[in-house]
């Protein structure tokens, strides 16, 4: 059953954000993840529990591929300099 990373992103240092993209989205291809969202323009419609600011949704092949990647030692490396380049929430949802 296929897995969602969702995170909702809210950059600090947009620049050196994009080295974490560069490093970021060949590792989650490397996993079996394809990005099905990368920012792009947001309607809000409802927003009672949250309002998000950038959103990234990757799609991979279970919940088991997503969690790999993101646990991997590579991701983990870049992950800090996301870290150090934005504020964010990230969730792994098992999809249908």
């Amino acid at each position: 059953m296929a897995a969602y990373l969702i995170a909702d992103t809210q950059l600090t240092d947009p620049e050196a954000y994009e080295e974490y993209k560069r490093k970021a989205r060949p590792l989650a291809e490397q996993h079996g993840g394809e990005y099905v969202v990368r920012g792009g323009d947001m309607t809000l419609k409802e927003s009672e529990l949250w309002s998000p600011s950038r959103l990234v949704v990757v799609r991979f092949p279970s919940v088991e591929k997503a969690r790999a990647f993101y646990e991997s030692p590579e991701y983990q490396q870049a992950l800090g300099i996301s870290r150090r380049s934005a504020r964010r929430t990230v969730v792994i949802v098992e999809g249908v």
